[in-house]
């Protein structure tokens, strides 16, 4: 890339962020928390109550050395082990966590999980390694906390700890990032808050409230969907919420009992987007970053809503619902069940977990899925990170080899694919979706990708035309791994569902039945087939018609 290229790239980086992003990403640089100042001859009081939540996190301390995460078993025999260079940063963010103490199956470790929180204080001093970096502080703080009072502990060491770890959070809230982070910030500092008497809890309390505030306006969208657009984080910040309103519920604590009929209401618009974005099977759909294992799952969400007096609510039966402020279309004819993606990367500022994925489809047939995004298996800056992000991994249109948004760098975007039209409209037997973007306009002026499904009980149709100049464009279908195929002709392939359906396949050009991977947990990696029609016409259709 010339100097050029990376300068525009940068700048377009760099141009929407907010001034508080740039102010304290530069002051945590340069002037870094390294030492913890915490008065050890404050008292420090707790408050005693019970919190029970839904267990959805696997076993993680599997005895006392032996851990897993992300489907990775590692030693933790040492202090150094807690920061190995050998694991990936998202590995030991998982480790500091601690959600093993609220896991599957934590009634029978509680001994396990009291030497592991020592350990943790013991090897891991103030303000030293990954652990004392403010997302692992936040749910470490939220574990520890529930753990604490449901097994009514009485233990100085681990009360001065929380307190400290406290502190350091406060000293460094993740305004640099913004966004699920500092939600997660917030819900810490209530929680802790709530868990110390007097002064001390105030001060948590009032701070972690006052951000609560600002977030819940900024991070919900009007349609109730969370603003990073990924289902994945959206139901990770519905739990969040769902765990402050059980807080106020179980602590009956005043100041908070005051504001849960908010969050109930908001709550309830959350779980309702989640019903429309969520395949038959009962899983969330793949679009930006998502996967499974990492949130709580939709029935697991909406058991513990059940749980704190929520409806679970059923969700809009019409065939076509579209979220207006989010930007995702669910359609629903017949057995078919159809996800349209004419949203934005995200939020200008903090498209860190958005893929080039415009116009991008999934598709499934009753409980089958046909059609995946790739999803998402690893974190950091690699070349697997780049490719899961890229155009090329989605069920959607590649334009001379590029990307409708230009990702990089891990959780980076410069410049990003802006939709330009969109028009749904639903008939007595069929829905029909259009939406066009202007992602590739960056390659050559005036270009345009414009996409337009026909749902019916019998077949899905998608019409995909470019409008302006281009050498070569690739339409690509990734086909979930549990499908069967066989080729019928040039332009014809026959596709078996895992249930035992069956579909036939026709495109207006020759087709090459390609390799690929599918990602639907982190550290997983699945194989599967893909369908890849490459062209320079101008308009290329496909149908996926009930044999």
């Amino acid at each position: 890339m010339s100097l050029v290229a990376t300068l525009f790239k940068y700048y377009f980086t760099l141009k929407p962020l907010k001034f508080e992003q740039i102010y304290f990403r530069l002051k945590y640089r340069f002037f870094p928390v390294r030492k913890l100042s915490v008065s050890s001859s404050r008292s420090l009081e707790t408050n005693q109550w019970f919190i029970e939540t839904p267990v959805f996190q696997p076993q993680s301390f599997v005895d006392r050395h032996k851990v897993k995460f992300l489907n990775q078993e590692a030693q933790i025999s040492t202090p150094n082990d807690w920061n190995s260079s050998k694991q990936e940063k998202l590995w030991l963010y998982n480790l500091h966590y601690f959600d093993d103490l609220n896991g599957v199956g934590h009634e029978a470790r509680f001994e396990l999980q009291k030497a592991f929180v020592h350990r943790w204080i013991n090897e891991n001093p103030p303000v030293m390694g990954n652990g004392w970096e403010p997302y692992p502080i936040s749910l470490r703080l939220v574990n520890w906390i529930k753990w604490y009072q449901r097994h009514r502990l009485e233990d100085e060491v681990i009360v001065s700890s929380i307190y400290a770890q406290a502190i350091a959070l406060k000293k460094q809230l993740e305004y640099h990032i913004l966004g699920n982070h500092l939600f997660a910030n917030a819900k810490a500092l209530i929680f802790v808050g709530v868990f110390f008497k007097g002064a001390t809890g105030e001060d948590f309390l009032n701070l972690g409230l006052k951000i609560l505030k600002e977030q819940l306006k900024e991070q919900f969208l009007d349609d109730g969907g969370h603003f990073e657009l990924s289902p994945m984080y959206h139901s990770i910040l519905l739990w969040d919420l769902l765990d402050l309103i059980n807080l106020a519920q179980s602590s009956k604590h005043e100041v908070l009992l005051e504001k849960v009929l908010d969050w109930k209401i908001l709550a309830s618009k959350a779980l309702s987007y989640l019903v429309v974005m969520t395949h038959p099977d009962g899983e969330i759909s793949f679009f930006n970053d998502a996967a499974t294992g990492i949130a709580p799952s939709p029935e697991t969400l909406f058991r513990y809503a059940e749980y704190l007096d929520l409806d679970r609510t059923a969700g809009n039966k019409s065939k076509l619902i579209t979220l207006k402020s989010s930007s995702y279309t669910r359609a629903e004819v017949g057995a078919f069940v159809l996800f349209f993606d004419h949203a934005e990367i995200g939020p200008s500022y903090l498209p860190a977990h958005g893929h080039a994925d415009a116009l991008s489809i999934e598709m499934s047939l009753g409980e089958s899925r046909i059609l995946v995004n790739s999803g998402t298996s690893v974190y950091g800056t690699g070349p697997e990170r780049a490719r899961q992000r890229s155009t090329n991994a989605h069920n959607t249109v590649e334009i001379d080899g590029q990307d409708s948004s230009e990702v990089w760098g891990g959780f980076r975007v410069a410049r990003s694919a802006k939709i330009i039209s969109f028009e749904a409209s639903e008939e007595d037997d069929s829905v029909c979706i259009a939406s066009s973007h202007n992602g590739y306009a960056r390659l050559r002026r005036g270009l345009i990708h414009s996409r337009k499904c026909r749902l019916t009980a019998t077949y899905l149709e998608c019409e995909d035309t470019i409008k302006g100049s281009f050498d070569e464009a690739k339409v690509l279908y990734h086909l979930h791994p549990e499908t069967h195929i066989q080729r019928l002709a040039t332009n014809e392939l026959l596709i078996e569902a895992k249930g035992g359906q069956q579909l036939i396949f026709k495109c207006s050009h020759p087709y090459k039945i390609e390799e690929s991977t599918w990602h639907p947990e982190f550290g997983v990696t699945i194989s599967n087939q893909r369908i890849v029609i490459t062209t320079s016409d101008s308009i290329i259709t496909s149908r996926f018609c009930l044999r």
